[in-house]
Protein backbone atom coordinates (compact mmCIF):
# COMPACT_ATOMS: atom_id res chain seq x y z
CA UNK A 1 0.00 0.00 0.00
CA UNK A 2 1.40 3.40 -0.98
CA UNK A 3 0.54 6.56 0.89
CA UNK A 4 0.74 10.23 0.01
CA UNK A 5 0.34 12.79 2.78
CA UNK A 6 -1.03 16.22 1.91
CA UNK A 7 0.32 18.88 4.28
CA UNK A 8 -1.59 22.12 4.81
CA UNK A 9 -0.50 25.08 6.92
CA UNK A 10 -3.37 27.33 7.99
CA UNK A 11 -4.01 30.41 10.12
CA UNK A 12 -7.24 32.12 11.12
CA UNK A 13 -7.79 34.36 8.06
CA UNK A 14 -7.35 31.50 5.61
CA UNK A 15 -9.41 28.97 7.60
CA UNK A 16 -12.71 29.78 5.82
CA UNK A 17 -11.17 28.38 2.62
CA UNK A 18 -10.42 24.97 4.16
CA UNK A 19 -13.74 23.42 3.03
CA UNK A 20 -12.84 24.11 -0.61
CA UNK A 21 -9.39 22.57 -0.14
CA UNK A 22 -11.03 19.57 1.53
CA UNK A 23 -13.49 19.08 -1.31
CA UNK A 24 -10.69 19.16 -3.86
CA UNK A 25 -8.90 16.48 -1.89
CA UNK A 26 -12.01 14.30 -1.60
CA UNK A 27 -12.37 14.44 -5.38
CA UNK A 28 -8.94 12.89 -5.95
CA UNK A 29 -8.72 9.36 -7.34
CA UNK A 30 -5.45 7.55 -6.70
CA UNK A 31 -3.93 4.56 -8.50
CA UNK A 32 -4.85 1.14 -7.16
CA UNK A 33 -3.09 0.37 -3.88
CA UNK A 34 -2.60 4.01 -2.90
CA UNK A 35 -4.30 6.15 -0.27
CA UNK A 36 -4.01 9.73 0.99
CA UNK A 37 -3.90 11.38 4.38
CA UNK A 38 -4.42 15.08 5.15
CA UNK A 39 -2.33 16.75 7.85
CA UNK A 40 -3.59 20.23 8.76
CA UNK A 41 -1.30 22.30 10.98
CA UNK A 42 -2.40 25.64 12.41
CA UNK A 43 0.26 28.33 12.53
CA UNK A 44 -0.47 29.35 16.11
CA UNK A 45 -3.18 28.42 18.57
CA UNK A 46 -6.67 29.83 18.21
CA UNK A 47 -10.29 28.76 18.13
CA UNK A 48 -10.70 29.79 14.49
CA UNK A 49 -9.38 26.77 12.62
CA UNK A 50 -10.41 23.56 14.39
CA UNK A 51 -14.18 23.96 13.71
CA UNK A 52 -13.46 24.02 9.97
CA UNK A 53 -11.32 20.86 9.94
CA UNK A 54 -13.41 17.87 8.77
CA UNK A 55 -13.98 14.90 11.05
CA UNK A 56 -12.43 12.07 9.10
CA UNK A 57 -10.00 9.32 10.10
CA UNK A 58 -7.77 10.38 7.23
CA UNK A 59 -7.42 13.92 8.62
CA UNK A 60 -5.03 14.96 11.39
CA UNK A 61 -5.12 18.42 12.99
CA UNK A 62 -2.44 20.05 15.12
CA UNK A 63 -1.46 23.44 16.50
CA UNK A 64 1.85 25.02 17.46
CA UNK A 65 3.68 28.21 18.16
CA UNK A 66 3.21 30.77 15.37
CA UNK A 67 6.21 31.06 13.07
CA UNK A 68 4.84 31.24 9.54
CA UNK A 69 3.74 28.58 7.06
CA UNK A 70 7.17 26.99 6.74
CA UNK A 71 7.37 26.37 10.47
CA UNK A 72 3.83 25.00 10.52
CA UNK A 73 4.52 22.59 7.66
CA UNK A 74 7.78 21.42 9.20
CA UNK A 75 6.05 20.80 12.53
CA UNK A 76 3.44 18.80 10.62
CA UNK A 77 6.19 16.43 9.51
CA UNK A 78 6.22 15.06 13.06
CA UNK A 79 2.92 13.38 12.19
CA UNK A 80 4.11 11.93 8.88
CA UNK A 81 4.77 8.24 9.45
CA UNK A 82 7.79 6.32 8.25
CA UNK A 83 5.48 4.30 6.00
CA UNK A 84 4.59 7.40 3.98
CA UNK A 85 6.08 7.54 0.50
CA UNK A 86 5.23 11.04 -0.73
CA UNK A 87 4.38 14.44 0.75
CA UNK A 88 2.26 16.91 -1.23
CA UNK A 89 1.80 20.59 -0.38
CA UNK A 90 -1.65 22.17 -0.41
CA UNK A 91 -2.06 25.69 0.95
CA UNK A 92 -5.24 26.27 2.91
CA UNK A 93 -6.66 28.72 0.37
CA UNK A 94 -5.84 26.66 -2.73
CA UNK A 95 -7.45 23.65 -4.41
CA UNK A 96 -6.11 20.58 -6.16
CA UNK A 97 -7.34 19.96 -9.68
CA UNK A 98 -8.85 16.56 -10.57
CA UNK A 99 -6.16 13.94 -11.03
CA UNK A 100 -3.36 16.01 -9.48
CA UNK A 101 -2.34 13.45 -6.86
CA UNK A 102 -2.63 10.57 -9.28
CA UNK A 103 -0.26 12.26 -11.73
CA UNK A 104 2.27 12.85 -8.94
CA UNK A 105 2.11 9.24 -7.82
CA UNK A 106 2.41 7.81 -11.33
CA UNK A 107 5.47 9.90 -12.21
CA UNK A 108 7.37 9.27 -8.98
CA UNK A 109 6.62 5.55 -8.89
CA UNK A 110 7.61 5.04 -12.53
CA UNK A 111 10.75 7.20 -12.38
CA UNK A 112 12.63 6.32 -9.18
CA UNK A 113 15.55 8.63 -10.02
CA UNK A 114 13.30 11.70 -9.65
CA UNK A 115 12.92 13.32 -6.25
CA UNK A 116 9.97 15.66 -6.70
CA UNK A 117 7.26 17.00 -9.00
CA UNK A 118 5.57 20.32 -9.66
CA UNK A 119 2.67 21.24 -11.94
CA UNK A 120 1.14 24.02 -13.94
CA UNK A 121 -0.86 26.52 -11.87
CA UNK A 122 -4.03 28.42 -12.66
CA UNK A 123 -4.62 31.62 -10.68
CA UNK A 124 -8.19 31.62 -9.35
CA UNK A 125 -9.45 35.21 -9.39
CA UNK A 126 -12.17 36.62 -7.10
CA UNK A 127 -14.71 36.55 -9.94
CA UNK A 128 -14.19 32.81 -10.42
CA UNK A 129 -12.18 33.08 -13.63
CA UNK A 130 -8.74 31.52 -14.02
CA UNK A 131 -5.52 32.76 -15.57
CA UNK A 132 -2.50 30.63 -16.47
CA UNK A 133 1.20 31.50 -16.54
CA UNK A 134 2.35 32.15 -20.10
CA UNK A 135 5.94 30.97 -19.58
CA UNK A 136 5.47 27.43 -18.27
CA UNK A 137 8.27 25.05 -19.26
CA UNK A 138 7.46 21.97 -21.35
CA UNK A 139 6.26 18.89 -19.49
CA UNK A 140 9.09 16.65 -18.47
CA UNK A 141 12.26 16.37 -16.42
CA UNK A 142 13.63 19.45 -14.64
CA UNK A 143 17.39 19.02 -14.56
CA UNK A 144 19.40 19.60 -11.41
CA UNK A 145 20.26 23.28 -11.02
CA UNK A 146 17.80 24.43 -13.69
CA UNK A 147 15.43 26.10 -11.21
CA UNK A 148 18.21 28.13 -9.58
CA UNK A 149 19.51 29.24 -12.97
CA UNK A 150 16.08 30.43 -14.11
CA UNK A 151 15.31 32.01 -10.74
CA UNK A 152 18.54 34.05 -10.83
CA UNK A 153 17.84 35.27 -14.36
CA UNK A 154 14.18 36.20 -13.78
CA UNK A 155 14.13 38.44 -10.70
CA UNK A 156 13.85 35.57 -8.23
CA UNK A 157 10.93 33.90 -9.97
CA UNK A 158 11.12 30.18 -10.61
CA UNK A 159 9.74 28.58 -13.76
CA UNK A 160 7.84 26.01 -11.67
CA UNK A 161 5.57 26.79 -8.70
CA UNK A 162 6.55 25.57 -5.21
CA UNK A 163 2.89 25.52 -4.08
CA UNK A 164 2.43 22.43 -6.29
CA UNK A 165 5.34 20.48 -4.83
CA UNK A 166 5.14 16.74 -4.27
CA UNK A 167 8.32 15.23 -2.82
CA UNK A 168 9.63 11.94 -1.53
CA UNK A 169 9.28 11.92 2.25
CA UNK A 170 12.83 10.77 2.94
CA UNK A 171 14.31 13.47 0.73
CA UNK A 172 12.16 16.15 2.36
CA UNK A 173 13.28 14.99 5.79
CA UNK A 174 16.95 14.92 4.78
CA UNK A 175 16.74 18.58 3.74
CA UNK A 176 15.13 19.58 7.04
CA UNK A 177 11.71 20.52 5.66
CA UNK A 178 10.89 24.06 4.70
CA UNK A 179 13.27 26.99 4.98
CA UNK A 180 13.21 28.90 8.28
CA UNK A 181 12.03 32.13 6.68
CA UNK A 182 8.98 34.38 7.20
CA UNK A 183 8.14 33.97 3.50
CA UNK A 184 9.64 32.33 0.40
CA UNK A 185 10.10 29.21 2.53
CA UNK A 186 8.59 27.08 -0.23
CA UNK A 187 10.92 28.57 -2.84
CA UNK A 188 13.83 27.83 -0.51
CA UNK A 189 12.82 24.19 -0.34
CA UNK A 190 12.24 23.97 -4.10
CA UNK A 191 15.70 25.31 -4.92
CA UNK A 192 17.30 23.01 -2.36
CA UNK A 193 15.50 20.01 -3.83
CA UNK A 194 16.55 20.94 -7.34
CA UNK A 195 20.16 21.25 -6.19
CA UNK A 196 20.23 17.59 -5.18
CA UNK A 197 17.61 15.86 -7.33
CA UNK A 198 15.97 16.03 -10.72
CA UNK A 199 12.26 16.76 -10.74
CA UNK A 200 9.30 16.66 -13.07
CA UNK A 201 6.94 19.34 -14.36
CA UNK A 202 3.35 18.38 -15.18
CA UNK A 203 2.03 20.34 -18.14
CA UNK A 204 -1.53 19.77 -16.97
CA UNK A 205 -2.74 22.16 -14.26
CA UNK A 206 -2.42 20.68 -10.79
CA UNK A 207 -3.54 23.59 -8.62
CA UNK A 208 -6.01 26.44 -8.45
CA UNK A 209 -4.07 29.23 -6.72
CA UNK A 210 -6.58 31.50 -5.06
CA UNK A 211 -6.01 35.26 -5.33
CA UNK A 212 -7.68 37.12 -2.47
CA UNK A 213 -6.92 40.19 -0.33
CA UNK A 214 -6.02 38.21 2.80
CA UNK A 215 -3.31 36.02 1.30
CA UNK A 216 0.17 36.52 2.75
CA UNK A 217 1.81 37.31 -0.60
CA UNK A 218 -0.53 40.28 -1.11
CA UNK A 219 0.62 42.08 2.03
CA UNK A 220 3.02 45.05 1.71
CA UNK A 221 5.66 43.47 3.97
CA UNK A 222 6.02 40.57 1.55
CA UNK A 223 7.58 42.91 -1.01
CA UNK A 224 9.55 45.07 1.46
CA UNK A 225 12.98 45.39 -0.17
CA UNK A 226 15.34 44.78 2.75
CA UNK A 227 13.63 41.62 3.95
CA UNK A 228 13.03 40.35 0.43
CA UNK A 229 16.73 40.71 -0.41
CA UNK A 230 17.63 38.89 2.80
CA UNK A 231 15.26 36.02 2.00
CA UNK A 232 16.59 35.68 -1.51
CA UNK A 233 20.19 35.70 -0.26
CA UNK A 234 19.49 32.83 2.14
CA UNK A 235 17.60 30.82 -0.49
CA UNK A 236 20.37 31.29 -3.04
CA UNK A 237 23.20 30.51 -0.64
CA UNK A 238 21.59 27.25 0.45
CA UNK A 239 21.02 26.05 -3.10
CA UNK A 240 24.57 26.95 -4.15
CA UNK A 241 26.10 25.26 -1.12
CA UNK A 242 24.20 22.05 -1.78
CA UNK A 243 25.30 22.15 -5.40
CA UNK A 244 28.97 22.62 -4.48
CA UNK A 245 28.85 19.72 -2.02
CA UNK A 246 27.74 17.44 -4.87
CA UNK A 247 25.41 15.47 -2.63
CA UNK A 248 22.53 14.13 -4.65
CA UNK A 249 19.39 12.10 -4.21
CA UNK A 250 20.18 8.36 -4.51
CA UNK A 251 19.46 7.23 -8.03
CA UNK A 252 20.13 10.61 -9.65
CA UNK A 253 22.64 10.47 -12.43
Amino acid sequence: MGRVVVVTAVHGPSAPHLPDAWKSLQDQELPRGWEWQWIVQEDGKSDDVAPRVPRDDRVSFGQGRSGGPGVARTLALSRVGQDVDLVRVLDADDMLTPGALSRDVRVLTSRPHLGWTTARVLDLLPDGSTVGFDQDPPEGVVERGAVLEHWQAHDYRAQVHPATLCVRRELLTALGGWAALPASEDTGLLLALNAVAEGWFHGEAGLLYRKWPGQATSRPQHAEAVERDARMAVVEARAKALGRMRWQYPGSE
